[in-house]
């Protein structure tokens, strides 16, 4: 995918410099101390910049444009303030809910995040894994560097699928009887990626759709040595899993440009219509944010909406997932299921957007910087700092159950 030679970085094998660099590059596991220096959300992502190449760190952390509506889905619930009522009583705390008949141990779950094999070998295995262990869902990428049977063989449950409305409908239809045959629970259909947004930090990187890094990329790359080392196997073998096509021999530029094409702007109402007729399991949108929308995703049939912006990864300008929540759980009225996707980075932020109507939320990038940072274990890692905070807030807040949490906590600032 990135043309990178690992070996052109080691020369003269036999040299005191080669053992040196090769002493370094055999260290490939997480940095030592990662743990303790990762102990939230905001710390892992700086050990993510450290692990990572700028550029795939970029990838993982940018937005589009002037990346905006990136800053404000995290700025925005400053603008929410918590009332505690210790007097309630929380000696003890009871996180879990329920969602589509399963029991999950907390309010959320892992988001769909694209080429996550990109950042350690067998990413998205390692996220799931973690995940389930964790006692909660993951959600896999239709941008998977695994296909979705390969995941599916891993065991872990419960799992959802994201795939997208394509010009050619018969490869809808291809990704979602495949998921069903697979054991997928959910299908998460993905509304707002119809056209790729302004990704100015990977277009400065070269990190496009192809990759076309410039030699001085490439180069910075080497002084990653950790994850050049970890990766030196993965990297010629890194493609998009569902997408390959079995008896052909179309590289990854071929396959990313193919993809460029598929997603189809002109979707419309009838074709999630025509899907949720094929579907047998929960259908979900991603990218809901207008409360018109999200009546009429009701009136379609969907089961559940992800308020999202994608991160702020799309339309710059776009309002934060927060922001937009109120007005679409007003639309649903309780006709559906409603998950805040976008700029959870505390616990607190999770209990705000269940005082608002949410019924669980996603994470998209921490577990993407657990990752890059120390695989499964760091994926692990991230989730038990959401479910530490969200214990934390519950308990100083009064709050002994998920139920009790309501409205009436908040403070809405001007």
């Amino acid at each position: 995918m990135l043309n990178i030679d690992p070996g052109k970085f080691v020369k003269n094998k036999g040299s005191a410099h080669a053992i040196r660099c090769s002493h370094k590059i055999t260290m490939s596991g997480p940095a030592p101390g990662w743990q303790r220096r990762g102990f939230n959300v905001a710390a892992m992502r700086t050990e993510a910049k450290r692990a990572l190449p700028r550029a795939i760190f970029d990838f993982v952390d940018g937005g589009a444009g002037d990346e905006v509506t990136l800053r404000r889905n995290e700025s925005d619930f400053d603008a929410l303030s918590l009332l505690p009522r210790p007097l309630n009583g929380a000696a003890e705390r009871d996180m879990s809910i329920t969602l589509f008949g399963q029991k999950l141990s907390m309010p959320l779950m892992v988001a769909p995040t694209g080429l996550a094999g990109l950042l350690w070998p067998d990413g998205e295995a390692a996220s799931a894994r973690a995940a389930a262990a964790a006692g909660t869902a993951y959600c896999l990428s239709h941008g998977s560097v695994c296909t979705l049977e390969a995941l599916a063989g891993t065991g872990v449950t419960p799992r959802w699928m994201q795939t997208y409305i394509y010009k050619d409908r018969e490869l809808t239809r291809e990704i979602a009887e495949r998921a069903a045959a697979a054991g997928y629970e959910a299908l998460v259909v993905t509304i707002d990626t119809q056209i790729v947004g302004n990704r100015e930090r990977d277009i400065r990187n070269g990190f496009l759709i192809p990759p076309r890094l410039s030699a001085g990329e490439v180069a910075r790359m080497a002084f990653k040595l950790p994850w050049l080392w970890r990766m030196r196997r993965e990297i010629p073998k890194i493609t998009f899993g569902n997408y390959k096509r079995a008896g052909e021999a179309e590289d990854l530029t071929a396959l990313a440009e193919r993809m460029l094409t598929l997603p189809d702007p002109g979707m419309t109402w009838r074709d999630i219509e025509w899907l949720r007729g094929i579907w047998p399991g929960a259908l979900l949108l991603k990218g809901v944010l207008h409360p018109n929308e999200a009546a009429a995703a009701v009136a379609n049939g969907v089961d559940g909406m992800l308020v999202s912006n994608h991160g702020g990864r799309q339309l710059d300008g776009a309002a934060s997932a927060i922001e937009a929540l109120p007005g679409v759980v007003e639309a649903v009225d309780g006709r559906a299921k409603i998950l805040l996707d976008g700029g959870i980075r505390r616990g607190t932020h999770v209990i705000k957007a269940l005082a608002l109507g949410a019924d669980c939320c996603l994470t998209g990038r921490p577990q993407f910087w657990g990752l890059a940072v120390a695989g499964e274990a760091g994926v692990a890692h991230v989730l038990e700092i959401f479910r530490r905070e969200i214990d934390l807030a519950m308990g100083l807040s009064g709050l002994a159950k998920i139920g009790d949490i309501g409205p009436d906590i908040l403070l809405r600032q001007s």
